[in-house]
C-alpha cells in the first residue's frame, strides 16, 4: 500500500516554488515508474510537466490532473514549522503546498499505484501533474494536452485534484467554472489648466463615464449551473501628482468574471461597443486590451458526475453540492479534450502562512479516488 500522507511529506521537501517543480516531478516520475508507470516529462519554455500512464495507449482511460508548484511560502520565520520541512506533527502535515495541491496530487498518484497493482482495470489510468498552474499557465497543463494531442493520447474523463471543499470533505465537487476577462482601458484627452477646462479634454471625465455605464446594470441574472456574472473595476490612476492640471491620459482595469451566457468574445465586443459610444460623445480617444484567462464551462450532470458524486456521499456520508463557484484552474483546459470536474480536499489553509493539511483527510482522498477507479472500470 502506497502511504499519500508520506509522499506527500516528501513532495512538500522538494521546494517548488512556481515554475520550478522539477525535483517534486523527479520524484513522481520516479515513484511512478517503480510501479510500472510509462513516463514522459514535457517541458515547455523551462516549465517542468509529467504524463504519466498505466495501461494500452488506446484503452478507455480514466485521467488525473493536478499541480506540484506552489505559491511562495513569504517569511520563513512567520511559520510554526518550515514552509518545506513537511514536518507531520500533531495528526499534520505542514508546509508550502500541503493543502494546494500536493497532498492532491499524492493521493490520486498513491490510489492509482495500489489500484493498478491490486486490480489491473481493463484499460488505462492516466496522470498529468504540472509545474505551471499557480504561474501564467501557458506551459503547464496546456503544453501536456498539446503533446497528448500529437501523440495520439486520450483521457475519456478526469478529475483535477484541486481543493473543493469549503469547510468539510464531501461538501462539493466542481463541475463547472466561471470565465475570466480582464480589460485595459485607456482614455486619452488634452492636457490644460483645472481652471480653464475648456481648453482641455479630461479623459477622467469620459473614463468614469464608461465605468458607470459598465457597473450601472448587472450582466445577467445567472444561469442554470451559474450565479449571475460580475463586473468589478480593480483600478483607476491617471498618474497626475498636480491638483490644479487635467491630466492628458487616465487608465483603468476592470475584471469581469463571467457565466455561461458570455462569451470572451462577446464581453470584448460589448466593451468596445460601450467605448466607441463614450468616445464619440466626448472626444476623449478610448482603448482597450483584453485577456481572457479562460472561458466558463459545465459539465452536466450524468453518469460521470454522478458516479464521483456517489462514491463521494459513501466515503464522507454528504450529499455533494454541484458547484460552478471560485476562480479558475486547470480544468478550463481540460474541458476541451474531455468531461472533467474538480474533487479534492478542504482549502482552509491554502495559500496561507502554516499552510497545513490533516493526515486523515489525505488517506480519506485517496481512499474516495481508488474507490471512484473501482467503479469507474467495474
Amino acid at each position: 500500500m502506497t502511504d499519500a500522507a508520506l509522499l506527500t511529506a516528501r513532495l512538500i521537501r522538494r521546494p517548488s516554488v512556481t515554475p520550478d517543480a522539477g525535483p517534486a516531478l523527479d520524484l513522481l516520475q520516479s515513484v511512478l515508474e517503480t510501479a510500472g508507470f510509462e513516463c514522459h516529462r514535457i517541458d515547455r519554455n523551462g516549465v517542468p510537466n509529467l504524463f504519466s500512464r498505466w495501461g494500452a495507449k488506446d484503452a478507455r482511460s480514466f485521467g488525473f490532473n493536478g499541480h506540484v508548484d506552489v505559491v511562495p511560502p513569504g517569511d520563513p520565520a512567520s511559520w510554526t514549522h518550515p514552509p518545506f520541512s513537511g514536518a507531520l506533527v500533531d495528526g499534520m502535515i505542514w508546509g508550502r503546498g500541503a493543502t494546494d495541491m500536493k497532498s492532491g496530487v499524492a493521493a490520486f498518484v498513491a490510489a492509482a499505484m495500489d489500484f493498478v497493482t491490486g486490480t489491473p482495470p481493463d484499460g488505462a489510468v492516466i496522470l498529468t501533474v504540472t509545474g505551471d498552474e499557480e504561474g501564467p499557465s501557458r506551459d503547464g497543463t496546456r503544453a501536456i494536452l498539446d503533446w497528448m494531442r500529437d501523440a495520439g493520447e486520450r483521457m475519456d474523463v478526469c478529475i483535477v485534484g484541486e481543493p473543493s471543499n469549503p469547510e468539510a470533505m464531501g461538501e462539493m465537487i466542481k463541475i463547472g467554472r466561471r470565465g475570466s476577462l480582464t480589460a485595459h482601458l485607456t482614455a486619452v484627452g488634452r492636457q490644460g489648466h483645472a481652471a480653464y477646462p475648456h481648453r482641455a479634454l479630461n479623459p477622467l471625465h469620459a473614463l468614469v463615464r464608461l465605468l458607470g455605464e459598465l457597473t450601472a446594470h448587472p450582466l445577467d441574472r445567472g444561469t442554470a449551473h451559474f450565479d449571475p456574472s460580475g463586473l468589478q473595476v480593480t483600478t483607476i490612476d491617471c498618474g497626475n501628482p498636480a491638483s490644479n492640471v487635467i491630466p492628458e491620459r487616465a487608465t483603468a482595469t476592470v475584471n469581469i468574471r463571467f457565466n455561461d451566457a458570455h462569451s470572451g468574445d462577446s464581453l470584448t465586443a460589448m466593451l468596445r461597443e460601450r467605448a466607441t459610444a463614450v468616445e464619440a460623445e466626448t472626444g476623449v480617444r478610448m482603448g482597450i486590451e483584453v485577456t481572457v484567462s479562460g472561458e466558463s464551462f459545465v459539465t452536466k450532470p450524468g453518469p460521470f458526475v454522478d458516479l464521483v458524486a456517489g462514491v463521494v456521499t459513501g466515503h464522507t456520508g454528504r450529499v455533494p453540492v454541484l458547484s460552478t463557484s471560485g476562480g479558475t484552474s486547470d480544468a478550463r483546459f481540460i474541458k476541451d479534450h474531455c468531461p472533467v470536474v474538480e474533487f479534492g480536499l478542504v482549502g482552509a489553509f491554502m495559500h496561507q502562512v502554516d499552510e497545513r493539511v490533516p493526515v486523515e483527510q489525505v488517506h480519506q482522498l485517496k481512499a474516495i479516488y481508488q474507490s471512484i477507479l473501482q467503479r469507474y472500470f467495474e
